[in-house]
């Protein structure tokens, strides 16, 4: 009932991304020895949670309708796409708010603030990506074929 449908797609990509954002969770705790629930829901880390997700979408979608198919094409890009706004525009961004951080902290050095820094953490580097194409492809194919058989 469950393999070979729409909902083990949705199931693997969903969980392929809680996967990921557990396993920054838990290292965040091993990390600075601190439990901070903010970690579960911010962008950014090891290993990268949309490219994880994104990937064990792709991979299922190949599993189930083939990986010469266009439904796995389709998904695949997509997935590209992701991977690449990652690793690419969102980690520029995430550098570009560092320096304007780092130049509104010269600016205020005086002690007078602003409320709020802009947020650094965006985007991953390309090993954060690649760790979390392999998270997806491991949760796909595990549960596609040990599972949910």
């Amino acid at each position: 009932m469950f393999l070979n449908t729409s909902y083990e797609i949705i199931v693997n990509g969903i969980e392929a991304a809680i996967v990921a954002q557990l396993l920054k969770f838990i290292g965040h705790i091993i990390k600075t020895k601190k439990v901070d629930f903010q970690v579960l829901a911010t962008t950014g880390g090891m290993p990268s949670a949309h490219t994880a997700g994104v990937v064990a979408l792709s991979c299922t979608v190949g599993f189930i309708c083939g990986f010469e198919s266009v439904e796995f094409a389709i998904a695949l890009g997509y997935a590209l796409v992701v991977m690449y706004d990652a690793a690419g525009l969102r980690r520029s961004t995430g550098k570009i708010a560092a320096c304007l951080n780092k130049i509104r902290d010269d600016f205020y050095a005086n002690g007078q603030m602003p409320a709020e820094r802009l947020k650094e953490l965006l985007g991953h580097t390309p090993f954060e990506v690649f760790v979390g194409a392999l998270l997806g492809v491991y949760i796909a194919y595990v549960n596609h074929y040990c599972l949910f058989q």
